[in-house]
């Protein structure tokens, strides 16, 4: 793991092998290549310690729930041919693999704990790090992270969860299922949807006419200096449920009414404009209306997740693994790497603010104005760090002292 606690670039996307030896680069590409490959080391033992960290964090770090994000990322490889078992997954360029994640983040802060399970979808068959009934077979998004919010529900968290999922989670079959099984979940809705509000049936774009908006928060939208403004409201989804019409037509499904809660958050200028809009529901009501939307907004953390996973950080879809299970043991080995940034970010006091302050100083990244680090630059400065004391192991005083003679001779 600590080989992967580095920054790459397209270049040069595979692990970095510490400074024991001459030999040790390719010695350390041989026991990965071994390790990836081996068919004793499963996804499920990868993913324990990730497992482990999610149930320290949401125990020390949340106060009321544990906020779990779930999203998908498409992994292209392209150009790598000799991954045979990537498929087409939308346009002619767009080939390689479907990653689904669930990251568990903090209902404080927003920062984000660790990532629970991962889900790597290729083209004969699929990689998880949590047990599924059929890998072979090919599930919509949205059945394949209902399977695996059924399995993180089993891990008795300290605390209950809010499952949070983007605009494709307005689904009320998906939703019923989870209400059936007492989850507590959190999605956006689309201004189209139907719902009913006051015992009439209605559009949400008619619903959200009728309310009163109260001022919450100033924010930062685009650059500019904006206001949040908030409503919300009881609501029941009693519409049916519409199986997908792509193999066989079927006919609407009715169900048990859905009682839920209607949360709009606008985003309005100084001049009073409405220049955001987000519809939200969920089945919490016993927080505020713009805790709600600040839980929405966190759930953004996994796109920076993604972010440092690919062109920030990691240069995932330039890792030269010839397999999408090879990928997904690479992958739960650098969430790893990214558990531990996160864990420094979090730290608490002037001893870890020094310490995120020598790793930035280690990293030689330049930071905007206001902001102390980033991810990526904790990241750049702790393999900067495991390198030096590495490097004050394998060297003795005066072998490190004839070194820099030599550098000084050699550039003078």
């Amino acid at each position: 793991m600590k080989e992967q606690v580095n920054t790459t670039d397209k270049l040069s996307a595979g692990l970095r092998a510490l400074p024991k030896s001459s030999k040790q680069s390719f010695a350390s590409t041989q026991a990965a290549w071994r390790f990836y490959n081996n068919h004793r080391v499963s996804l499920e033992q990868l993913s324990e310690p990730l497992l482990e960290a999610a149930h320290t964090g949401i125990t020390t770090q949340c106060k009321q729930y544990g906020l779990c994000v779930h999203d998908w990322s498409r992994l292209n490889y392209h150009n790598h041919t000799s991954k045979s078992d990537r498929y087409q997954i939308t346009h002619e360029h767009d080939v390689g693999y479907d990653l689904q994640s669930s990251l568990m983040v903090n209902d404080i802060t927003g920062q984000a704990i660790a990532p629970v399970a991962q889900r790597l979808l290729t083209k004969d068959t699929s990689y998880a790090s949590y047990p599924i009934q059929d890998s072979k077979e090919r599930k919509s998004h949205l059945d394949e992270v209902t399977d695996c919010i059924h399995w993180i529900e089993k891990q008795q968290f300290a605390k209950p969860l809010v499952h949070i999922i983007d605009r494709e989670a307005d689904s009320i079959a998906h939703i019923r299922t989870w209400e059936k099984h007492g989850y507590h979940w959190l999605t956006r809705s689309r201004m189209s949807s139907t719902v009913e509000y006051q015992g009439v049936s209605m559009r949400c774009s008619l619903v959200v006419e009728q309310l009163d908006f109260v001022k919450s928060r100033k924010v930062d939208y685009k650059g500019q200096k904006c206001y949040q403004w908030i409503a919300d409201t009881p609501i029941h989804i009693t519409r049916k449920s519409k199986p997908s019409q792509k193999k066989r037509k079927q006919a609407s499904v009715a169900g048990e009414p859905v009682d839920a809660r209607l949360v709009v958050c606008q985003i309005r200028n100084k001049e009073n404009q409405v220049v955001s809009t987000w519809l939200l529901i969920t089945n919490v009501k016993d927080v505020c209306a713009d805790t709600v939307a600040l839980w929405y907004y966190w759930r953004w953390k996994i796109e920076t997740w993604f972010k440092l996973l690919k062109g920030a950080g990691h240069n995932l879809e330039s890792w030269q693994q010839e397999t999408g299970q090879a990928i997904a043991k690479r992958l739960l080995v650098v969430s790893m790497a990214c558990v531990v940034v996160w864990e420094i970010a979090n730290a608490k006091g002037e001893d870890a603010e020094r310490f995120r302050d020598f790793l930035i100083r280690l990293s030689g990244r330049q930071m905007k104005h206001g902001v102390a680090y980033t991810n990526p630059a904790l990241l750049a400065g702790l393999w900067a760090f495991i390198s030096m004391l590495h490097v004050l192991e394998t060297y003795s005083e005066e072998e490190l002292d004839w070194m820099k003679k030599m550098f000084q001779k050699i550039v003078v």
